[in-house]
Parts: structure tokens; C-alpha cells; sequence
């Protein structure tokens, strides 16, 4: 063929009727059957065999053959029924695959687990984005949406239970542990349907619906519980989901033992809080929508309250840093903290079990928590920064404190372990 398609760049072609004319080189003339030439331009291929055994069916035709297969299966067949037009354009044109082959190679591939394909017009994603985003919905059917490939494989190494999973390709299922699918709904939607309800530009492709964690049951790393100390959070009234999402992230990575949230704070489990925590929920305990009660309930009896205070100055901070005599008067707008007597964050704060108050950008401490620090004996803590620059957005602030609080615990527990060694010694 490739010889015949060389002269004929080279010399010319004439159709006949039943003849195809061709000249070459050296003026020799060919004659090729012109039927037997366009049959073998329509040929396509029958069967498509891989290295690996695997075997698929390929039934490609033009539109003219389509449109004769059509017309063949909307005759009666041998037993006289009707076969519809459709019918006979799905199996004569198009993709046909080997329907047993493929099906046992993917549940194979699967370690067995089925799933079920959404036909057009379901509405079960929907549903499920619209219980994601509404705080009274998951309460009241206490169900979570989580989506991407991180987060649902951190929520079920915690242990958190799967209720339906939504992917947009069986790729996506490998990305997970399968053994941990068994017991879940796996559905398969369309990648369009997903980024119609995704809050993401580019979802990854698969949606996972949780019952809510309790966060008392929850199985954490074993390596977080080891390198946890004695350092708790409360978050009072942080409102923004990307702040709260950004502090929770802040204090499991500073290895604190809880964290504690006031009624006042946006849901923990809302999606932007989730994305910006990056996993945090499931390497530490959280406990959310709690009052001031219950609140003093999850800390230790020998707990010290500290808050984080949101002035841009300290008491005693002057342009030139700090002055020796620093005063302890307050003014009219730190009467409202209380009587709560300020301290540098780099100073000692963190001796025992220490609970540290971090207020939201827009409403600040409420008086509950300026209480609770009041009746420990807690402080102020405050972050120096230049002159005439703003004071630290409540996540920066959460930041600071909590890594310097970690700081100073673990240099507290080496003072006790050296001292233990050196009484063991003599």
C-alpha cells in the first residue's frame, strides 16, 4: 500500500468504471480493481488485543453502513418482533466492550466492591451538598460531606463511618483504602454533576458522606498522642470559617491535647472550615457548640486560663521596646479584661496544664472567658509588634502563642525529667 500510495504522489490516477489506472516512474501502467481498492479503504479493525490477554471489541462503521444497520434491525426478525431503531444503533456502532471480561477484570481491580451508576436526573448529590452546607441539617441528621482524597482517607483511618461515597471514575476508588469501602454506597456520577455542587474550582473527583464524629470515639495517630502536651484551645467567637479552619490547623500541629468551641464560633464541620483545617479534625479531639459550662467540664481541675489580648501594645511597650517598671494600672478599656494582669508572650505562662483563649477578628473575648481567666489566674498575653502596624488577625496570634506555649511545657517536662534522673542517680 505504501508503494501504490508513492506512485500515485508521483504520477496520476483514472477511474473507470471497474478500473484504477495508476502510472509510476517508469511510465509502467497498473491496473487495480477499483472496488476491490475503495473495500479496502473502508476496512476498519474487529478486535483490539493488548499485551496483558485483555481483548476489546471494536465495531466501527460510516454513516452510510449505520444508517443500513438501523434500517436491518427495524425489520422483523426470525421470530417475528420488533427491534427498535435504537437498539440497532447501540449495537452497531460505537464502542462495544466484552461485557463479562470487563466486568469480572473490574471487580478484580476493585478487591469486589460494586458500585451503582446515577441515571440522568438523580438528585441524591444534591441533596447531600445541601445537608453540607446547612448547620441545622447536620444536626439533624447527623451527616458531614467531605470531599477530596485527603481528607476522606484521614476520616476513615480516625475511624469515622462511611455512609455513601460519589465518584466521578473508578480511578478515583484507588486512591482509597478499598477495605474500608465495604460497607459504604459507592455511586458514580458524571465529573459535570460534581462540579456543579463542589465549592472547589477543580474537585478531585469524589464526594464522601460521614455520620457526624464524635470526637470522644475518634481513633487518633499514635504519633500525635505522643507528641501531644498539656496545652489546650479555646476559640471564642471566631466567626470566619477560614480562621477557624487555619487555628484548628495551628494547634495539631503544635501538638495541643484538645480543642474547645463556644457556641459563638462558626460550625467546625462546614466545608471551608474542613479545607482550610486540612485533616486537623481528625488528628486531635474537637468538640464544638458547647456553652461556658460544659466548656470548664473538658479541662483539668489544675488548668490556668490564659486569653490572647488583641491590643497592638503591650502595658510598658514604648517605641523603644520595653521599660523596666512597667505599670499595672489600667486604663477605661482594659477594665473590661477584668483585671487581668498583661504579660509578654515569651515570658513564662505555660507551667501546668494551660488553656489558651483565642477571640475571633470581629467580636473578641466574651465575658465568659474573661471570667474563666479571671477565677485560674490567668494573664494577658500579648504579641509585640512595630510601631504603627496593625495587631495579629486572630490566627497569626493562635500561631504564635501556641508553638511558644508548646515551648515552654516541653522545656518544663525536660527540668522534671533531669531532675528525676539526677535523684535516681544519687
Amino acid at each position: 500500500m505504501a508503494a501504490l500510495v508513492y506512485n500515485v504522489s508521483r504520477g496520476f490516477v483514472v477511474f473507470g468504471e471497474r478500473s484504477l489506472l495508476l502510472r509510476g516512474h517508469n511510465n509502467h501502467r497498473i491496473s487495480v480493481s477499483a472496488r476491490r481498492y475503495v473495500r479496502g479503504l473502508r476496512r476498519r479493525p474487529v478486535a483490539v488485543l493488548y499485551p496483558d490477554g485483555e481483548r476489546e471489541r471494536l465495531i466501527r462503521s460510516n454513516e452510510a453502513a449505520d444508517k443500513m444497520n438501523r434500517k436491518l434491525f427495524a425489520q422483523k426478525d426470525r421470530h417475528g418482533e420488533k427491534v427498535s431503531e435504537r437498539a440497532g444503533s447501540r449495537q452497531w456502532s460505537g464502542h462495544v466492550s466484552e461485557d463479562t471480561e470487563e466486568s469480572s477484570l473490574m471487580r478484580d481491580k476493585l478487591a469486589g466492591l460494586r458500585f451503582e451508576k446515577a441515571p440522568p436526573g438523580d438528585d441524591r448529590l444534591a441533596k447531600v451538598a445541601s445537608v453540607a452546607r446547612s448547620r441545622a441539617l447536620q444536626d439533624k441528621e447527623g451527616k458531614v460531606l467531605l470531599e477530596g482524597r485527603r481528607l476522606i482517607c484521614d476520616a476513615l483511618s480516625a475511624g469515622v463511618s462511611l455512609q455513601t461515597l460519589f465518584f466521578s471514575a473508578v480511578e478515583r476508588l484507588h486512591e482509597l483504602p478499598l477495605d474500608k469501602l465495604q460497607q459504604a454506597k459507592l455511586i458514580k456520577v458524571r465529573y459535570e454533576d460534581m462540579k456543579t455542587w463542589s465549592d472547589l474550582v477543580a474537585p478531585q473527583g469524589v464526594i464522601a458522606i460521614f455520620s457526624k464524629p464524635d470526637a470522644s470515639r475518634l481513633e487518633f495517630p499514635k504519633e500525635m498522642r505522643l507528641q501531644s502536651v498539656p496545652l489546650f484551645l479555646l476559640c471564642d467567637n471566631i466567626r470566619d470559617a477560614g480562621t477557624l479552619g487555619t487555628v484548628l490547623r495551628c494547634a495539631a500541629a503544635a501538638g495541643c491535647e484538645r480543642v474547645l468551641l463556644s457556641k459563638g464560633c462558626v460550625n467546625a464541620w462546614g466545608p471551608k472550615v474542613l479545607r482550610a483545617a486540612m485533616g486537623a479534625h481528625f488528628r486531635l479531639p474537637v468538640f464544638s457548640n458547647l456553652d461556658w459550662d460544659e466548656i470548664s467540664e473538658h479541662l483539668p481541675e489544675d488548668v490556668v486560663v490564659h486569653v490572647a489580648d488583641d491590643g497592638t501594645q503591650a502595658p510598658g511597650q514604648t517605641e523603644e521596646g520595653f521599660s523596666d517598671d512597667s505599670s499595672d494600672e489600667e486604663s477605661d478599656d482594659e477594665l473590661s479584661l477584668a483585671g487581668l494582669k498583661p504579660r509578654v508572650y515569651c515570658e513564662s505562662w505555660a507551667q501546668r496544664s494551660t488553656a489558651l483563649v483565642i477571640g475571633g477578628d470581629s467580636h473578641g473575648l466574651s465575658p465568659e472567658a474573661l471570667r474563666l481567666a479571671v477565677e485560674t489566674e490567668g494573664r494577658r498575653l500579648f504579641v509585640p509588634v512595630a510601631p504603627g502596624v496593625e495587631s495579629l488577625n486572630s490566627a497569626m496570634a493562635a500561631s504564635v502563642l501556641l508553638f511558644e506555649g508548646r515551648r515552654q511545657l516541653l522545656q518544663l517536662s525536660d527540668k522534671t525529667r533531669r531532675k528525676t534522673r539526677s535523684k535516681i542517680s544519687k
